[in-house]
């Protein structure tokens, strides 16, 4: 049995920093193991999820966007964030639809990332989004996107190549990648 009590931080107390519509930022207090005390610094974010959408062909519909915090067009899988007290395979069926148009009838839940562990409470949770038809889009009041076909291994080369630098994205082309050619087990279907 592993105990981790000599790795454990107790909250003392807790502050917020700043509520923002997404995030909110705290500031807590903590006991340390040896008995000192830190602060700590977190961002709670309400989570969210990542699609994996593969065509029938065997290509993956990404998506290329732009981001304000780092000034660029970037390569991307689809995703979306979690609104309060909706279940996330709800989220990622919705989300599917209104940035790229597609509907899926098949879903896996492959996993969940934390993508900044140490200071975000986020959680992504992955998911296999196959069977796919093609509906309308319904993009977001101020969402702008560009929907694409890649193959697989053109998205493997772009990460290698650097030109695709997401963490969710990179860790869900991977995930996929082992999926599919069967190195590991496919879990059963989510819905």
């Amino acid at each position: 049995m592993n105990d981790d009590a000599h790795l454990m931080e107790h909250r003392l107390d807790s502050e917020s920093v700043f509520d923002g519509r997404l995030l909110h930022v705290r500031r807590d207090r903590v006991r340390m193991p040896d008995g000192h005390e830190a602060s700590r610094e977190y961002i709670v974010h309400p989570g969210a999820v990542v699609m994996i959408p593969v065509l029938p062909n065997g290509s993956l519909v990404m998506e290329r966007q732009f981001r304000y915090p780092l000034s660029r067009v970037f390569y991307e899988l689809p995703a979306g964030k979690v609104d309060a007290g909706e279940d996330r395979l709800a989220t990622a069926k919705r989300e599917l639809l209104e940035e790229t148009g597609y509907a899926a009838d098949a879903w896996t839940w492959l996993g969940a990332i934390h993508p900044v562990i140490s200071y975000s409470t986020e959680q992504i949770d992955l998911y296999l989004a196959e069977g796919l038809s093609l509906k309308a889009r319904q993009l977001d009041h101020g969402e702008f996107l560009d929907v694409i076909e890649m193959p697989l291994e053109r998205a493997l080369d772009m990460v290698r190549d650097g030109e695709i630098t997401d963490a969710k994205t990179i860790a869900g082309l991977f995930w996929v990648e082992r999926v599919l050619d069967g190195r590991w087990r496919k879990p059963e279907s989510a819905a």
